[in-house]
């Protein structure tokens, strides 16, 4: 039976646990893929006041840094940055950067994980901000990877006109970054 022998985590057993590994494995192999796109689809919608929605930006943002000569990952990395928008307004780029930590480079967790506060640079004095809040950052390794990130692709993918490539052109990119064995950073 496809079942644990426990009521409680503490009165697992090992082979509790190798059944349960190995459900997760396969459940995560058939549909990890497919809940991304999900998540990445919860942007369509209302452009909130842009002048394209956040799914569309995406995908922009996916594309100038495909049209910039970026790899793979990073490409997919431009495709979901914001994947957190509807789930977490509030710290998007950290839920973003969660979900990428294991399948991306320390270099590409850190841009996305900083990005919002890096885009702050284009507009927060607008808001009554300070739009250099990145500052206190400045002299870290990846600082310059985040600048281009936000600069080249994240800040300048809002145009109703740019010739925006299709989701399904990126979904082979996502499949190969997110079907590499995960890691962890220490």
């Amino acid at each position: 039976m496809d079942t644990v022998s426990f009521i409680r985590m503490d009165q697992g057993t090992v082979e509790d646990y190798a059944l349960t590994s190995r459900l997760a494995r396969e459940h995560n192999d058939a549909h990890l893929i497919g809940n991304l796109i999900n998540g990445l689809k919860l942007l369509e919608g209302p452009t909130l006041g842009y002048k394209i929605d956040r799914y569309q930006h995406s995908l922009q943002s996916a594309t100038r840094a495909e049209r910039d000569g970026a790899d793979e990952e990073t490409i997919v990395c431009a495709l979901l940055h914001d994947i957190g928008d509807c789930l977490a307004p509030e710290n998007h780029s950290q839920f973003a950067a969660a979900i990428l930590r294991p399948y991306v480079s320390e270099e590409n967790y850190w841009i996305i994980l900083h990005h919002g506060l890096f885009q702050g640079y284009y507009y927060y004095d607008k808001i009554g901000k300070n739009k250099d809040a990145r500052e206190f950052l400045r002299g870290h390794k990846y600082f310059d990877a985040c600048e281009r990130f936000c600069e080249r692709w994240d800040q300048t993918s809002f145009d109703p006109d740019y010739d925006t490539l299709p989701l399904e052109h990126f979904l082979p990119m996502v499949e190969r970054v997110f079907k590499r064995p995960p890691h962890t950073f220490d």
